[in-house]
């Protein structure tokens, strides 16, 4: 058999395995495009959580424009800017969860 018969199937293997090597992980590989997917579905999940917050401030943007003004949601915003209360007014204090390094260790 001749030596020059082998070249060209071990070349057209050699590229094939080479491309086939980084078509799985490449930096454009199914890998890669695994990770972006993965990254897009938390992305997703975040801008979702934005969305509401911006129509949670829109809303009180709104409450808070001089042709709507909702009186409790300015007294309601300014306590709450000046840390003040009125005297008749209930405080409920939430309590904090307990430091798990306790309050005599060193940070």
């Amino acid at each position: 058999m001749r030596f020059g018969a082998f070249i060209f199937p071990l070349l057209a293997l050699g590229a094939g395995g080479y491309f086939g090597y980084h078509l799985q992980t490449g930096e454009h590989g199914l890998k890669a495009r695994a990770d972006l997917e993965r990254r897009k579905e938390v992305l997703e999940g975040e801008l979702a959580g934005l969305h509401e917050v911006k129509q949670r401030l829109e809303r009180d943007v709104a409450l808070l424009r001089p042709e709507s003004l909702d009186p409790d949601m300015l007294d309601e915003r300014a306590r709450a800017l000046l840390n003040l209360a009125h005297p008749d007014d209930l405080v409920m204090m939430k309590r904090r969860a307990p430091d798990p390094t306790g309050p005599l260790t060193k940070r």
